[in-house]
């Protein structure tokens, strides 16, 4: 490993750590701690809820939040964006905990957080200019939405306290602000909402209910499985799920960030960033985890901005769980609940429904299915696949019929010209073979191909049959303007050329 000042390279990629950034670090000292203890209080029973889902005990998931929290501030590419234990991870590793127990499991983040490196090595957070602001629009609403349902269970069937205390909840959220916004408003609504559970001793559902908290540090271990090819092929297909799946939210949360900050992040190094992060939570007896958008709005509607939100939010989690854990069991859930409707509320793009009648259909469409497939699979990968999916479909067609065919005709030289203008690819080549017609009778067809491209063995196929059927009506063809890529293309997969070849050799 390689050390100089303002970062260190590992294994060949340079992975700027800016622990002597003063921007990064203390450029936002209050809004940063302020927010940083905001997130910290919502982690806790997020945290716990997902061990839950998971099949794991909640120490699994609070001790990963606080290592991963904690580690990304250090390693991410993001400054303001909080990572820990999540639910879509939780979903991946359930049959794996029920099948084979918690060691697998640690053993298969280990593995996650190597593939992640791996991935930021190979600088694949590029692929992220692939997905339309349709996807990220659906995936924005998507998880509002999600998120919203998810607090459906602490509203549902409770006592009418409940109800009193999220409305009076979500009022301090929204009205704070206009007496002061130098304490954020999630924090005052906790910790008045807690006073007042205490103090007139409500009965509701609070932080304890939901599982036992943590009493001790975390110590560093190693997963205690055998270390052989069967381990390998049980841990290998889930760790590469849950890397896939990780990266997948932790880029897209980092480009919602981006937006609400105006500010640009470093997505490769949020891949290796990630992956150290999983790697030291699976080390600590922690799950894998990833970014989290709605704890990554709450910390940037408090006022975070930099590196020191997450590292405090991370810390304070820790202390919180360790050696708070008695006051920690008393907010009541009701308080969180609001917190989180706050974040639902500000996290969907309403503004996407608006735009439903100006934007294109197409777009309407991409935006709708992701958000529709991934609320109904509760799958954030399934969803933005098929908002990328549609989106490379519906580009394809839109680019397959910019494709146009001019001709006119030469009498003298007994010679017809056509001039092709566009994109000769897989959906477009049918639209250029039908372009042409075969049984004029005139002695040279000549093809202008300087405007266009011809991509693929589709391509090249369809002017291997617009060549072909000329020849064979006794008509000379000649083809013109070709680009060097296309040219190397034609002339390593197409055979009209070497047909016309073979022909002159038999006349011979």
């Amino acid at each position: 490993m390689r050390f100089r000042v303002g970062g260190f390279a590992f294994a060949g990629f340079a992975l700027k750590t800016s622990l002597f950034s003063a921007r990064d670090w203390f450029g936002n000292l209050r809004g940063d701690i302020l927010a940083g203890l905001v997130v910290a209080l919502a982690l806790i029973p997020e945290a716990i809820a997902f061990s839950i889902i998971a099949g794991v005990d909640p120490k699994v998931g609070l001790y990963a939040s606080f290592c991963i929290a904690v580690v990304i501030a250090f390693t991410g590419g993001r400054p303001g964006m909080i990572s820990a234990a999540t639910g879509a991870m939780a979903l991946v590793m359930v049959d794996l905990v029920k099948d084979h127990g918690l060691q697998y499991l640690l053993a298969a983040t280990l593995l996650c957080g190597l593939w992640q490196i791996i991935a930021g090595l190979l600088k694949l957070g590029a692929l992220m200019r692939f997905v339309s602001r349709s996807v990220i629009t659906g995936f924005v609403n998507a998880l509002a939405i999600l998120i919203f349902l998810a607090q459906m269970p602490e509203l549902i069937d409770v006592p009418w306290t409940v109800y009193a205390m999220t409305a009076a909840g979500l009022a301090i959220i929204y009205l704070f602000p206009y007496l002061t916004r130098a304490i954020p408003s999630p924090l005052v609504t906790i910790v008045l909402l807690t006073a007042v559970a205490i103090g007139l001793d409500l009965d509701i559902r609070t932080v304890g209910d939901m599982g036992e908290l943590p009493d001790s540090l975390p110590v560093f271990l190693l997963p205690n499985v055998p270390l052989t090819l069967d381990t390998l092929w049980i841990i290998l297909p889930v760790s590469i799920t849950l890397a896939v799946v990780g990266l997948l939210e932790s880029l897209l949360t980092a480009q919602i960030v981006d937006d609400l900050t105006d500010t640009p992040s470093n997505k490769n190094r949020e891949c290796a960033g990630q992956g150290i992060a999983n790697i030291g939570a699976g080390l600590l007896g922690g799950m894998a985890g990833c970014a989290m958008i709605g704890q990554s709005v709450i910390n940037v509607k408090s006022g975070g901005r930099g590196r020191l939100s997450a590292l405090v939010a991370g810390s304070v989690l820790l202390v919180l769980v360790v050696f708070a854990g008695p006051w920690v069991k008393l907010i009541p859930m009701a308080a969180l609940v609001a917190v989180m409707i706050m974040v639902s509320i500000g996290t969907f793009s309403w503004s996407s429904i608006v735009n439903l009648r100006s934007h294109p259909s197409s777009s309407n469409l991409v935006m709708i299915g992701t958000v529709l497939v991934t609320v109904f699979t509760h799958d954030l990968a399934k969803g933005v696949f098929t908002g990328v999916l549609l989106s490379a479909l519906f580009f394809a067609r839109k680019v397959g019929q910019v494709l146009h065919i001019e001709s006119s005709l030469d009498a003298a030289a007994d010679r017809r010209d056509y001039r092709v203008t566009g994109q000769v690819f897989f959906a477009s080549a049918q639209a250029f073979a039908a372009g042409f017609d075969f049984k004029e009778a005139v002695q040279t067809v000549r093809i202008d191909v300087s405007a266009a491209h011809f991509w693929d063995l589709s391509a090249v196929g369809a002017l291997d049959k617009v060549v072909l059927k000329f020849r064979r009506e006794g008509t000379e063809v000649e083809i013109l303007g070709m680009n060097n890529a296309s040219a190397t293309l034609v002339e390593r997969l197409g055979v009209h050329d070497k047909a016309h070849a073979r022909a002159l050799m038999g006349e011979h």
